[in-house]
Parts: structure tokens; C-alpha cells; sequence
């Protein structure tokens, strides 16, 4: 039995005010002693609470208040003043644990339904999957946002040229500028006319977690002036085409196809400014919300409104590189390969590479290489193998890294894609050492053993390229690391077996549609473009190069009328059509349309730029035709009927053909 129990049947009250504590202990273990001595003087509190003391709850505190208050409340013959000073002091001591436990309480109360209103509020919990596409898309925004002084050309030339004569120039072709306001990427001139509501607006669709979906919106009136320029288009007359643009000056389209014709006719100034004053237009749109340097706005490209956009930045890119400014060139291809960055719809992987190393962007190059390359496979493409193997040597040039790790990059680039070396140093104008022309690994039989779709790739390379491997500094690296793969060659190298298989199984068959539309766009003299007949079914046109086939479609391309049969054609009709290389006097008519088989207008054109046309042939044609447009304005060769449904019978089994292939 406890002291305390022992005080309370003596009569004890406990409330000595002069006691004593040596002489409690003693009385203490003289009470222990009396009860046997084989118990422990007991605590008020279950020695386990002493456990969970800093998480007691109010009522176990309170419960203990009351365990202790007892004795005291039931004990007789105690003064009335001391049990009234007792009571005042228990009931401070109460308000003080109340206080300091209010806070621990409110959690203590903290039931289970809340509980399950905050996991409502918070949702379920993220898969593993989407964890790690959340985490890809927030790689791919830091390396695609930009900073929107580098989307302006005029700053990198301050830095090139200086900031006294490109602000002298811009003074004199800004005093009288007072209607049209800057924007990030173009800057207006004062020649352009006033903009106003030209019809398109961009639209936000949805949030994708980290990524915002705007679209492009054509009203009415500007969808009705989009089939006046289509109907332009099919008439294959330029004149009508830059008729809409006379009427309507700020026609993205049209401006776009006019632009090629410029092009083609060496106008580049002038072609360059109808690029700018479409992109002007299409900024002038933009979503407040729809930001291009964040690197998380994104277009889908199957929208026919939003392609535009894509075209409009690949032709500007491309101009903007042609006048040596590359960092520019590389921050609008950020902005165009952010829009969609999954299907990259423009192939921008390649031709990305090129200007991050004419601006000397090599960590970035080299940090892109790795962190894509588990995704999309960087390094099966030639131009990302020899360019990030370039990127490495220059930092370890300048110590950042090691040169053997520059020297193991080139190596796997020759042993992956031998049949860039020969082509590449003709390029160079470099004499080819004999030992390695002679090797069969690097010699003509690596050119003639490439598939298709890898030659194009080659020569696309080749013909930007080449211009970074002039530096004197990396050809004698090349030399070295070209005999060192013809060592490992010699030596029955596993990773030559192993390159040559990923080789041939990755470049089977056609190219994808999105490299041949990059081609197109291109433009380049040394690559033609390689059209199958399932990527296109009419004529190329430069401001909607190979839609995809999943297109979403506002507008549809007109047909051209049909023309009278040519037994009602006149003497003068007949003589035009016996000037056709296919005319035969002999045969009836439409016969020589049959014998001629389908005619593909794209094919066509590209066979004509590139099979030795020459400019001076085109420059001849152009003439020709610019004389005989006003004799045949009024006259319409007709078409025999008979020819055409021979033709679409010939071109719907050659369809059929290139499918079963």
C-alpha cells in the first residue's frame, strides 16, 4: 500500500505548508517498509503514458487533474483557508495545460472525415508513369525556353557589327513609323500598311498538366478570303494570288506563297519581308496567356489554322541564318520545335544542331544529345552523331571535359555512319587519304550500301554543314580519329557488326513524312526532296507542304473545271497541244494523255528544278510564259476526258501498288 493511501486512512490532509521533504522520503520508506517492503512507491500516471508525454491528449490531462484533485476534495478537518488557496491553484494550473495543449487538441480532434475531404481535394496519387512524363515535360521546358531578346536578329547584329551603325540604319528607317508596334520576333517597317482586325485569333483550349494548347481561329470573313486564295492557287496563275494580297495585305498564306515565288526568282529581300509581315500577322494574334519563351505553349499541327505559324517561323529561321545570325536562328528553332515537341511535325532535330554550333552553344548541344536521347534516339541520326561528337571537342578545347570522351564520340559517329566521311571532305575540298579511300569500310562501297532514306540524310548534312569542319583545328582531329576506326575495323570490332545492324533495320523503307516535309521547306539544291506517292496526292504548295493524314480540315483544295473535249477544240487549241512532247497526230484523241500515264505536279516540278534545268532555263520558261499569258488568257486547252479517267485508273493502281510494297 502507497503513502499516500496510508495519509489518507490516518487522516492525513497532506496540505503542510512547513513540510519537509527529507522527512517525507523518510516517512515514505518507513510506510514502505510497514506494507512489507516488496512494493515501489506508485506514480500518479501509468508509467507507459511517460511514452507518449509529448502527445497526451486534453482529456487524458484532464482525467489526471481530476485523479490528483480527489484526495483533496474528500479529505475533513482542513482549514477553510488553505483548501480555498488549494482550489485557486488547481484551477490556474488547469487553465495553463489547457492553454498550452489548445493547439495539440485541435489536431487530436482531427477526424477521419477531414481526413478524406483533403485526399478528395488533393486527388489520387500520381502514377509512376505520369510522374515521369511530368518530369520529361519539365526537361524539355528548360531546354527550350529562351530568352525573347535573342528572337530579335537586329541585337545579334549590334553585337556583330556594332550598336552605332545598325541603330544609325534603324533611325533612318523609323522616322516616320508611328502606326505599328514592336513585337518579339519581328520588327515592323514603316512601308507595311496599318494591320487592324485581319480575321485570325488564337484560342485557349486546355492546361495539360505543365503544358498550355492554344489553336488558331479563322473568322468568317477571313475563312471566305482563304477560298479565294485557294481558287487562286489551283488556277496556277501568280497574278491572281498577289491580288489577294493587294486586297488583303496581311493574307498569311498568300504571303507565304508569294514569298516562294520570290524566292525562286532571287528576290530574297523581298521574299524575306512577306515572311516577316506574315509572322507579323500571326504574332499580332497571339493569346495574352500564350507565351514563346516559357517553352510550354504548344500548336497541334493537324489543325490546318495553326500550320502557319510552324511555316511562317521555318522560312524566317531560315532567312535569319542565311544572314549570320545563328544564336537568333537557334532560339526560333526552340520556339518551333516547343510548339509540338513530340511529333516535331518540321523534323527541327535536324537542322537544330547546325546553328547551336555556328553560336557556339556547345553544353546546350551536348545537354540536349543526352537528355533525348533515351526518348528519341539522337544518336541514330548522322547529323546529331557528328555534331555533338564537334560540340564535345570544343569543350574539351576550353577544359571542360575530356578529350577522350570527344575522341570516343567522332568514333562511334564514323563507325555508325561511315558514308559521311568521303562526301563531307570533297565538300572540304580536302584530298582524301588513300589508304582510307581504299578501305572498303569507308571507300565508295559505304556510299553505294547505304539505304535511301539514310542517303538523304547524308547529303542534307553534307550541304549545311560542311562548313563547320573547315576550321583547321578539326580536320587533323578527323584524320586521327579516322585511322583509329580503321584499326578497330581491322580488328573485328563488335560495334561495327552492331552499327551496321541498328543501321539497316532504323533506315528501312521510305523516310518519315515530317523529314520529307523538311526538305521541302529547305529547299536546298543538293537534296531533292524524295515524295512517295502515299505522302501527297496534288501538287506540293509552299504554304501547306504534305499535310499530315490526320489533317483537321477548315477548308478544302477546289477542283479545277473541267475544259471541253478536244473534238470541239479549235485549230489554234490543237496546234498548242501538238506542241506537248506526247501529242501523236495519228492516234485519237486523249490517246497520247493514256500512253502518258499519271503526272504528278510535285514530282514533276522537283524533277525540273533539279535534273539540270539550270536557272537560265527557268528564267527562259518564265519569259516565255509571261509573253504568251495574255494570248492564252481567254483560250482553255481542253482536256480529253478520255485521257484523264485513264490517268486516275493508271494513278489509283500504282496507289494500290505502293501500298502492297
Amino acid at each position: 500500500m502507497s503513502s499516500r493511501v496510508l495519509r489518507k486512512l490516518q487522516g492525513d490532509t497532506g496540505l503542510r505548508v512547513d513540510s519537509d521533504p527529507e522527512k517525507d522520503a523518510e516517512d515514505d520508506l518507513l510506510s514502505v517498509a510497514a506494507g512489507g517492503g516488496a512494493k515501489k512507491k506508485q506514480l500518479n500516471v501509468n508509467r507507459y503514458d511517460l511514452l507518449n508525454q509529448q502527445s497526451l491528449s486534453e482529456s487524458e490531462v484532464k482525467e489526471d487533474d481530476d485523479n490528483e484533485t480527489e484526495p483533496t476534495q474528500d479529505q475533513d478537518g482542513a482549514d477553510p483557508a488553505d483548501k480555498g488557496a488549494k482550489r485557486k491553484k488547481k484551477k490556474k494550473k488547469k487553465k495553463a495545460v489547457k492553454a498550452a495543449l489548445a493547439q495539440r487538441s485541435s489536431e487530436d480532434n482531427f477526424d477521419g472525415d477531414e481526413i478524406d475531404q483533403v485526399n478528395r481535394l488533393l486527388g489520387p496519387v500520381a502514377s509512376a508513369e505520369s510522374v515521369q512524363h511530368a518530369a520529361e515535360v519539365q526537361r524539355t521546358k528548360e531546354l527550350l525556353s529562351i530568352d525573347n531578346r535573342n528572337l530579335n536578329p537586329n541585337n545579334e547584329l549590334k553585337r556583330i557589327f556594332g550598336v552605332k551603325i545598325v541603330q544609325s540604319e534603324q533611325r533612318k528607317k523609323s522616322r516616320t513609323r508611328t502606326h505599328l508596334r514592336n513585337t518579339g520576333i519581328v520588327t515592323p517597317k514603316d512601308t507595311w500598311p496599318i494591320i487592324g482586325k485581319q480575321g485570325i485569333t488564337m484560342r485557349y483550349c486546355e492546361q495539360k498538366g505543365q503544358v498550355q494548347v492554344f489553336s488558331y481561329e479563322h473568322n468568317s470573313d477571313y475563312q471566305l478570303v482563304q477560298r479565294i486564295f485557294l481558287q487562286a492557287v489551283e488556277s496556277l496563275n501568280p497574278d491572281n494570288v498577289v491580288a489577294v494580297i493587294h486586297s488583303h495585305p496581311y493574307h498569311v498564306d498568300a504571303l507565304l506563297q508569294v514569298a516562294e515565288l520570290c524566292k525562286m526568282s532571287e528576290d530574297l529581300q523581298m521574299a524575306a519581308d512577306l515572311v516577316e509581315r506574315a509572322l507579323y500577322a500571326l504574332e499580332h494574334a497571339f493569346h495574352p496567356l500564350f507565351n514563346l519563351a516559357q517553352g510550354n505553349c504548344r500548336l497541334d499541327y493537324c489543325r490546318q489554322e495553326n500550320r502557319a505559324l510552324f511555316i511562317a517561323l521555318f522560312k524566317h529561321l531560315t532567312m535569319v541564318g542565311q544572314r549570320a545570325c545563328h544564336r537568333t536562328a537557334l532560339e526560333l528553332s526552340k520556339v518551333v520545335l516547343s510548339l509540338d515537341p513530340d511529333d516535331d511535325p518540321l523534323a527541327m532535330v535536324l537542322v537544330i544542331d547546325l546553328y547551336a554550333l555556328r553560336s557556339r552553344q556547345y553544353s546546350w548541344l551536348v545537354r540536349l544529345a543526352d537528355e533525348w536521347e533515351a526518348s528519341r534516339n539522337l544518336s541514330q541520326l548522322p547529323n546529331f552523331a557528328y555534331s555533338t561528337a564537334v560540340a564535345r571537342f570544343h569543350l574539351a578545347v576550353q577544359g571542360a571535359i575530356e578529350m577522350a570522351d570527344a575522341d570516343a564520340s567522332l568514333q562511334l559517329a564514323l563507325i555508325m555512319f561511315p558514308g559521311v566521311l568521303s562526301p563531307l571532305l570533297e565538300k572540304c575540298s580536302v584530298q582524301v587519304d588513300h589508304k582510307v579511300l581504299a578501305h572498303d569500310f569507308f571507300g565508295p562501297k559505304a556510299q553505294t550500301s547505304m539505304p535511301p532514306a539514310l542517303a538523304q540524310l547524308v547529303q542534307l548534312y553534307v550541304a549545311r554543314c560542311w562548313p563547320v569542319w573547315k576550321e583547321a583545328e578539326l580536320l587533323p582531329w578527323l584524320e586521327r580519329n579516322t585511322h583509329a576506326v580503321l584499326a578497330r575495323v581491322d580488328s573485328k570490332d563488335p560495334l561495327v557488326s552492331e552499327c551496321d545492324g541498328h543501321r539497316r533495320r532504323r533506315y528501312q523503307g521510305a523516310p518519315p513524312k515530317n523529314i520529307t516535309r523538311h526538305i521541302v521547306l529547305a529547299d536546298l539544291k543538293e537534296v531533292p526532296p524524295a515524295i512517295s506517292p502515299g505522302d501527297s496526292t496534288g501538287p506540293v504548295m509552299s504554304f501547306d507542304p504534305l499535310p499530315p493524314a490526320d489533317s483537321i480540315n477548315l477548308y478544302e483544295r477546289p477542283r479545277r473545271p473541267r475544259t471541253a473535249t478536244v473534238d470541239n477544240a479549235g485549230a489554234l487549241s490543237l496546234f498548242f497541244r501538238s506542241l506537248l512532247p506526247t501529242y501523236n497526230a495519228n492516234e485519237p484523241p486523249g490517246a497520247e494523255g493514256a500512253a502518258a500515264g499519271p503526272v504528278d505536279d510535285a514530282q514533276f516540278d522537283i524533277e525540273f528544278e533539279h535534273e539540270g534545268g539550270g536557272l537560265e532555263v527557268r528564267r527562259n520558261l518564265a519569259s516565255l510564259m509571261d509573253m504568251l499569258r495574255d494570248l492564252l488568257r481567254n483560250i482553255q486547252l481542253p482536256d480529253a476526258p478520255d485521257a484523264r479517267a485513264d490517268a486516275d485508273v493508271d494513278s489509283s493502281g500504282d496507289d494500290e501498288l505502293g501500298n502492297e510494297t
